[in-house]
């Protein structure tokens, strides 16, 4: 969900924290649009929790061009929170909405980690402001599920991340489940669909096979795809894509 109007920076947990417990908005993360610092972009996204949200810029990047009336394909570039590079987008109007593809800065580093559940193999994907854990899981069972929840919250005590993501993923059918912790705003929520933990999952898999890798991923709200380019096992070009749509605009009122 993105908020236009201007507010006060410290009220933004406390808009946040009553629109995600507003269970007909179905909102699962809440950006604030604010003018940009950058010359190079119009618009600058900051979520509630200071983390950075590949779902919400894709989502910024289609409010623009509808705002702009632009009808053709759009190249911008916006800037956002938990990131210190300003982040490329490209959008594409087709028959349902937007198509966006979007550039995301290749992780700091990647390392095993130890998960407690049997048959499963499981990697943290370090980015500049966040941490996902990637698990290799044949399905997401409750068990599964409960291991997920407490790694989120020992990730999230134990690294400097303004968001952790833990993506349950099934190789067999190519789909993740995604957990997003934001600890700043306190949520904790299994998501339709996670931009950033996409892209934490294709740079685990093109690290891992030292080769560039194309995938589409299977998600509870759909699919996103994600794209890798490997040269020489350093990942030098990481993208997601994904399908946009505005389904519904108008007035929160909240109390501050």
């Amino acid at each position: 969900m993105l908020i236009t109007s201007h507010h006060p920076v410290q009220h933004y947990q406390t808009i946040a924290e009553q629109l995600l417990s507003a269970e007909h908005l179905h909102a699962e993360q809440i950006g604030f649009v604010l003018p940009s610092a950058s010359d190079r972009a119009p618009l600058r996204l900051t979520m509630a929790g200071g983390e950075f949200c590949a779902n919400a810029c894709m989502a910024l990047a289609a409010l623009h061009t509808v705002k702009q009336k632009q009808e053709a394909s759009l190249d911008l570039v916006i800037e956002a929170s938990g990131t210190n590079e300003l982040i490329a987008c490209r959008v594409e109007p087709f028959s349902k909405g937007f198509r966006c593809q979007l550039g995301i800065a290749s992780p700091l580093q990647i390392e095993p980690y130890s998960f407690p559940a049997e048959h499963s193999r499981a990697s943290v994907v370090k980015f500049h402001d966040s941490v996902h854990l990637v698990v290799e899981v044949p399905a997401p069972t409750q068990n599964l599920r409960r291991h997920a929840l407490e790694a989120a919250r020992q990730l999230a005590a134990r690294e400097a991340a303004s968001v952790v993501g833990v993506m349950l993923y099934n190789p067999a059918d190519r789909s993740i489940t995604p957990l997003v912790h934001v600890p700043a705003v306190g949520s904790m929520i299994w998501e339709g669909s996670c931009g950033s933990g996409t892209a934490a999952l294709g740079a685990f898999l093109s690290v891992r096979s030292q080769r560039s890798i194309s995938l589409a991923v299977k998600q509870p709200g759909g699919i996103l795809h994600v794209a890798a380019d490997n040269r020489a096992g350093t990942i030098t070009n990481l993208r997601v894509t994904g399908e946009v749509s505005i389904v519904a605009e108008g007035k929160a009122y909240v109390h501050v």
